[in-house]
């Protein structure tokens, strides 16, 4: 999610609460990329210009990148490297999934500093801050995912609920229309919108997004 300018106020404050609430967003992304077979890796995504394949690339990328910085090494390039998808995509994603995820649990605390050289090359940003980065990518993504293949996705009302001020305090600036972007510019949200679709119409996705074959939502993903 690479932005210019970050807004550094903190929309959540409950750290333990948000760091759960971090770990739900990317086991049920995780849940979702294992539906993934290899003939859909070049299925079209509703990010921009990329394939799932290369989706999975940059979610897996942002998991190493993101452990890395929660280890203290985060201003190390290569860690944020995006890669090809080796011959197993889905088990590079669970492992990359379950090394974020261990190195959250090791956090000390809502102050410790991560270096998130895609974000600023010149600070540094709290873990919560850092965490509220890394979990709306997955709320987001993991949408992405599941609307690439066809299925439901239902996060949990808590995980919305914390996702939506994280979405909100995404700078919507030129930075969106960057190569490579995960996110576009942000779209209004209709009146009736749940809070899901809040989430999305701020980070540039259309709800009403459907692939080619324009698949409909076939089982469940979330709670």
């Amino acid at each position: 999610m690479p932005m210019n300018s970050v807004n550094t106020s903190a929309p959540h404050t409950d750290f333990a609460g948000l760091r759960r609430l971090h770990a739900q967003a990317v086991r049920d992304s995780v849940t979702l990329v294992r539906r993934v077979t290899s003939g859909d890796l070049s299925r079209p995504t509703p990010c921009s210009a990329w394939a799932l394949a290369d989706l999975l690339a940059h979610m897996t990328a942002q998991h190493h990148g993101f452990a890395a910085a929660a280890r203290g090494e985060g201003r190390e390039p290569a860690h944020w490297a995006v890669r090809p998808l080796g011959t197993d995509p889905v088990g590079e994603y669970t492992a990359a999934a379950e090394k974020v995820l261990a190195a959250f649990a090791t956090v000390a605390g809502p102050d410790q500093a991560f270096a998130l050289p895609e974000f600023s090359a010149a600070r540094t940003f709290r873990a919560t801050r850092a965490i509220g980065f890394h979990l709306i990518d997955y709320v987001v993504h993991s949408w992405d995912v599941a609307r690439t293949l066809g299925l439901a996705y239902t996060p949990a009302p808590e995980l919305l609920r914390a996702a939506l001020p994280i979405a909100r305090a995404v700078p919507d600036d030129d930075s969106r229309l960057a190569p490579g972007s995960a996110f576009r510019p942000g779209l209004a949200a209709g009146e009736d919108a749940d809070t899901l679709e809040q989430i999305l119409a701020a980070l540039g996705r259309s709800p009403q997004w459907r692939g080619p074959e324009g698949g409909a939502a076939t089982r469940g993903v979330g709670r």
